[in-house]
């Protein structure tokens, strides 16, 4: 409990938390934009 204490009370673990859901959402954005890619490829392999 004491550490959750500190992850949310102090600028540090702010920044840490911050962080940790940037590189979360940027991994889904990046998935989501290879996934489209390959998509397309395929797409324009089929013409």
């Amino acid at each position: 409990m004491e550490a959750w204490k500190l992850l949310l009370g102090s600028d540090i673990g702010l920044a840490s938390v911050a962080t940790i859901a940037f590189c979360i959402v940027m991994g889904f954005y990046f998935i989501g934009y290879v996934k489209k890619m390959a998509a397309e490829d395929e797409r324009k392999a089929k013409k």
